[in-house]
């Protein structure tokens, strides 16, 4: 019984780090998250699906590591990037990986919840959040803020690979739906569903503001 609670409690706190990384330990999921070549090659996929153009401004919401803000930094090459994430680990190794670009005044990250979007100066042209949706707080009226945020026709990407035990493709296949009838209930359009073919399957569902306001 007391092995149990053991394994119950370690497993806890690991769920725990891998939604909010804190310390030492968090500092060390971020380097392990890193080094996974499956999510390096996810973020980049799912950067490449939203089509940053140089003068773009772009937003990761929950951006970890930083390996999707390198590479719209990459891409975005006059524009402005933006990343927010509620884990002070997260934006200490990100602000590491992508040191040049911030010196350069072309990369902003920041400490904040999605419930509290900071001010981005201006409308933003692109908006990526990769396996975070399901930890947001109301994740429709996020959403709403989103589109108030966004330039009309600004795109926005919502990527989810299920990690629960069991996970198979029609995993993916649900999840996808969940995050369809999100965006569709905040009022986004245009909508088109991309998979990438892992184990499970990697699913980014796609989106256009069709106006700068919600309804």
């Amino acid at each position: 019984m007391e092995t149990t609670a053991v394994k119950q409690h370690a497993i806890t706190y690991l769920v725990r780090q891998a939604r909010r990384p804190r310390g030492v330990v968090g500092w060390m999921a971020g380097w392990v998250f890193d080094l996974r070549p499956s999510n390096r090659q996810r973020n980049k996929w799912a950067v490449s699906l939203l089509d940053v153009r140089p003068t773009d401004r772009v937003l990761e919401l929950g951006f970890g590591p930083g390996v999707a803000i390198a590479e719209f930094a990459e891409r975005a090459t006059h524009g402005q990037v933006f990343g927010i994430d509620h884990s002070r680990a997260m934006v200490r190794h990100a602000a590491r990986r992508n040191a040049v670009a911030i010196r350069a005044g072309r990369v902003h990250l920041t400490q904040a919840s999605v419930a509290q979007l900071p001010s981005f100066g201006a409308p933003l042209d692109a908006v990526l959040a990769v396996n975070s949706v399901g930890f947001w707080p109301d994740p429709v009226e996020r959403l709403r803020e989103l589109r108030r945020v966004l330039r009309p026709e600004g795109r926005i990407a919502l990527v989810s690979q299920p990690r629960t035990p069991g996970a198979t493709r029609d995993t993916t296949v649900r999840a996808a739906r969940e995050l369809e009838d999100l965006l569709t209930r905040a009022g986004f359009t245009g909508l088109r569903v991309e998979t990438l073919d892992f184990e499970p399957p990697v699913a980014c569902v796609l989106a256009i503001n069709p106006g700068g306001t919600t309804a």
